[in-house]
Order: C-alpha cells, then sequence, then structure tokens
C-alpha cells in the first residue's frame, strides 16, 4: 500500500520575512546615508572643497566628457534617495563643471530618479500604516491632496518652503501614481535647478575672491533676493489653478 506523502512544512516564519521585505527598501537608504556621513561626503561638498579642488575637477571633466556626467548623475541620484543634505551645493557643482544647461539637465534627471526612489521606498515601508492611522481631518486632508496630487506637488517643488528630502518623502503617505510623482517633480524642480546651475556656471570669479580673502563661501551668499521672489511667484502661479478648483467646488455644495 502507497503511502501519500506528507504536506510539506510551511515556512513558521512568513511574517518576518515579508516584512523584512517589507521594509527593506527603506533600511537600505538609511544605511546608504550613514555610509555616506561615515566616509566624510559632507566635508568635500562644499563650496570651499569647490573652490580648492575646481582646477583638477575641471581637468577631470575635460579627460572625461562622458564619463564624468555619467558619475556625476550617478552620485546626485543617489544622494537624493539617501537623503543627503547636499542638493544645492550638487547643482552649483553641476553648473559649475558642466555649464548651466547640460548641467542643469544632468540634475533635473539625476535629482528626479533619485527622488523617485525615495518615494517608493518609502511608500512599501510606511504608507500602510500610515493610512490606517489616519481619520477625520487627517483623511480629507489626504483625499484633498490625492485628487489635486499633481498641483500640490508641483506647488511644492516650485516653493523651496520644505528641504527637498521632505517634500520627496511626504507623498509617500498618499495614494500618488508614480507618474504623477515623476512629472510633477522633474517639471517643479526644473526653475530652481536651472537657477542654481546658472549660479555655479559664473562661481570662477566668485571662488577666487573667496579664496583670496580666506572667507567660507555659503550658498546662502550666492543666493540673491530676487530669485527667492521669483520662486515664490512660481509657485503662487501654480496655485491659481488649485484656487479655482476650490472655489467652484465650493460654489457647487
Amino acid at each position: 500500500m502507497t503511502m501519500a506523502p506528507m504536506p510539506a512544512d510551511k515556512d513558521p516564519q512568513p511574517g518576518k520575512r515579508s516584512a523584512v521585505r517589507h521594509f527593506l527598501p527603506a533600511l537600505l537608504i538609511v544605511a546608504g546615508l550613514a555610509l555616506g556621513y561615515v566616509l566624510g561626503l559632507h566635508q568635500y561638498l562644499t563650496l570651499a572643497y569647490l573652490a580648492e579642488s575646481r582646477e583638477a575637477l575641471k581637468a577631470y571633466v575635460d579627460a572625461h566628457s562622458l564619463l564624468a556626467p555619467t558619475l556625476f548623475a550617478l552620485f546626485y541620484a543617489a544622494a537624493v534617495a539617501v537623503s543627503f543634505p547636499a542638493a544645492s551645493v550638487l547643482t552649483i557643482f553641476g553648473g559649475f563643471l558642466f555649464g548651466w544647461i547640460l548641467g542643469g539637465i544632468l540634475v533635473v534627471v539625476a535629482a528626479t530618479a533619485g527622488a523617485t526612489a525615495l518615494f517608493l521606498a518609502a511608500r512599501s515601508a510606511f504608507r500602510d500604516t500610515v493610512r490606517q492611522r489616519l481619520g477625520g481631518v487627517a483623511a480629507k486632508l489626504a483625499r484633498g491632496f490625492e485628487e489635486g496630487a499633481f498641483g500640490y506637488l508641483l506647488v511644492l517643488r516650485l516653493a523651496p518652503v520644505f528641504p527637498f528630502w521632505v517634500v520627496n518623502l511626504a507623498p509617500a503617505l498618499f495614494d500618488i501614481r508614480v507618474r504623477t510623482y515623476v512629472a510633477a517633480t522633474a517639471l517643479g524642480i526644473m526653475p530652481g535647478t536651472f537657477a542654481y546651475a546658472y549660479l555655479g556656471r559664473g562661481l570662477e570669479s566668485v571662488l577666487i575672491a573667496a579664496a583670496a580673502s580666506g572667507k567660507d563661501l555659503e550658498v546662502a551668499d550666492l543666493v540673491t533676493p530676487q530669485i527667492t521672489l521669483a520662486f515664490a511667484a512660481l509657485a503662487l502661479v501654480a496655485l491659481i489653478p488649485l484656487i479655482v478648483r476650490k472655489l467652484r467646488a465650493m460654489k457647487d455644495m
């Protein structure tokens, strides 16, 4: 008499394995951020380092016309993905090394890719947990953000009121399509990106003067009130369709 095969043993810890896969992208991002600080990258991503190394960096770019922009874009995307606080400085680096047009294009592509990677990782790890706890006013705000996701995110990108990494993460808590996130991010960061890249394009004389005077140059020293007002104006223009939509909705009630 042939005995029936014994049923295969079930995985005794399927929940734990699922949780590990669930949080693994977020853990990798945190590990990448920690590694950046351990390697001391924050010491190099400064205008002071650019002033000291500008000739060597430009010589490398001239000698490696394809490799240099590729490495820059990959590094920028990785820095954004792990929320390393160097977006403004790196954008100025890009304009300085590659010119404001190519530098701006590289930054838009790399920043969008890095922000999307962070968005996907955060959504995988935290969205379901947070949404289960939303209620009342918070739930209504979430629905409002989701209904006008492109417009809201575009305004947040145009107006640099919140840190770049905060705007990268916040939409992950809502039900926003990836293509909407990518489109609003790429379009929203273009004005600021090309403005900072243009600052980098004309930085040579400023760096030389700062080095001669012994003064440590900061990004804030380069940003004029006119640029800040321009960002605010762009954000207000982007906000107009959202305001009109809300007014129409209130009128129809």
